[in-house]
């Protein structure tokens, strides 16, 4: 049966804003004029550093790193208080959960974070597993999903019937990396014409990201 991995922030949460906020903050350190969300997915990219490079035509030196990292978590957190779940997203992970199918959830938010925050929106018992990052923050997502589809095995889940639900093209090469598929949300991170260079299916719903998933594992 199909198994869903999906990503937190950017597709079941709603927090563009709150993101578009820390980043500008974390820009602002060194003078740089604040992005409008349009330029933002334009130009976004992971790891983190690449995107910053993107803005200031070189990759920040440490210090740099270290002062827009700190900057942009405090302000994003902030921020994130008032962010909410994406549309019907209590309904999808229900009705997913009540036809005897399986998901869980990867994040490179942190993970001492991550899991807090998925428990006030009442929806932790819908997965299999909560997995947020661990380690440093200018990472990928596919060695996370190595290990998140590890600790899945004993459950019954494969890569071959895993379906990774994102809104980055780094979703994608996560679910390449571990030969599972991806479908690719337009409401978070990137501009559609962004996610269309990953050559997987790219949706503006997750109601359609659903249906989708269901199709790809058969």
């Amino acid at each position: 049966m199909t198994h869903i991995v999906w990503d937190w922030n950017g597709t079941l949460l709603h927090d563009i804003d709150a993101v578009i906020t820390a980043t500008n903050a974390s820009f602002a350190e060194f003078g740089f004029e604040p992005l409008t969300l349009e330029r933002y997915r334009d130009l976004y990219v992971v790891p983190v550093p690449r995107f910053y490079e993107r803005i200031m035509g070189r990759l920040p030196t440490e210090e740099e790193w270290e002062v827009m990292d700190e900057t942009f978590h405090r302000h994003y957190w902030a921020a994130a208080a008032d962010a909410g779940l994406a549309d019907g997203v209590d309904r999808l992970l229900g009705d997913w959960q009540r036809q005897g199918l399986s998901q869980s959830l990867l994040s490179l938010a942190p993970h001492d974070r991550l899991v807090p925050l998925v428990r006030t929106f009442g929806i932790e018992g819908r997965f299999l597993r909560v997995d947020g990052r661990t380690g440093p923050s200018h990472t990928t997502k596919a060695g996370h999903l190595v290990r998140h589809l590890e600790a899945l095995a004993p459950t019954g889940v494969t890569a071959a019937r895993t379906v990774l639900i994102g809104d980055a093209l780094d979703d994608a090469a996560a679910a390449a990396h571990v030969g599972a598929r991806a479908v690719l949300y337009t409401g978070g991170s990137h501009s559609r014409t962004s996610l269309e260079a990953a050559g997987v299916p790219v949706v503006d719903t997750l109601e359609e990201a659903v249906r989708t998933a269901r199709d790809l594992a058969g």
